[in-house]
């Protein structure tokens, strides 16, 4: 992209549910050709911005070169700009050969994205690695990642957040399983059941879930234009 504001950048953390766990997606540092560097860290998607562009322009840019999605649910939550960010110096080395400039410092907008993986078009070179199992990642993204979850936390006990990530056919275990994945602790069972069960907005469905090695359970779906039309009564999402 020509015209990189060389000082300010924008990374997204997109979060996806799979197999009972919470994942990011990362993506591997290229090598550089001619250059010094090594194997392959794992980053964050996101980039230097266009002088011309929008923060969130290309925060959904970013989004949907990577995925393939439009209207992918997606929200700034903080600004790093710590003036040692950008360590160690290999990270560093890094970014100025693939970006042809001479950073030295770069304040960067970060966003957190909920996305169902199953309808994704994800590129090559990327990986859906589970939020609890972090290796050690470029720069500050272990922090932005932290930073992401903690935003997430809060958001998901007010709005219907887990929709976006549950498929669009979902079990109540599921569901459970899902906020006990973001929230980081078990659920009781009978306390989220009573919690979810005056949620109108939750419609039971005539199938069940198949090709499962205990009893099928019913599947549910979400109607959201029925819970815009009650969200002033909805007491949120505190399970």
């Amino acid at each position: 992209m020509a015209n990189l504001n060389p000082h300010v950048s924008v990374d997204c953390v997109i979060f996806g549910f799979q197999a009972g766990k919470l994942k990011v997606l990362l993506i591997e540092r290229e090598k550089v050709l001619w250059g010094r560097l090594g194997g392959h860290k794992l980053k964050l998607p996101g980039s230097l911005i266009s002088e011309s562009e929008d923060l969130d322009i290309s925060a959904i840019r970013t989004l949907r070169e990577l995925t393939g999605l439009d209207n992918i649910y997606m929200k700034q939550f903080g600004v790093f700009s710590n003036p040692a960010r950008l360590s160690p110096p290999e990270d560093l080395e890094w970014l100025q050969k693939t970006s042809g400039l001479m950073v030295d410092r770069v304040v960067t907008i970060a966003y957190y994205s909920l996305i169902k993986i199953g309808e994704s078009n994800i590129t090559e070179k990327t990986i859906w690695h589970p939020v609890d199992e972090l290796p050690e990642l470029i720069f500050d993204h272990n922090r932005i990642i932290i930073k992401a979850l903690e935003a997430l936390r809060r958001e998901i006990r007010t709005e219907p957040l887990c929709f976006e990530l549950l498929p669009k056919k979902f079990t109540i275990r599921q569901m459970q399983d899902l906020y006990e994945a973001i929230l980081g602790e078990k659920l009781d069972n009978r306390n989220f059941r009573k919690k979810i069960r005056p949620m109108e907005f939750l419609i039971p469905l005539t199938e069940k879930e198949m090709e499962v090695n205990h009893k099928p359970a019913r599947l549910f779906r979400f109607d959201k234009k029925l819970y815009e039309k009650h969200r002033k009564v909805v007491s949120g999402f505190d399970l």
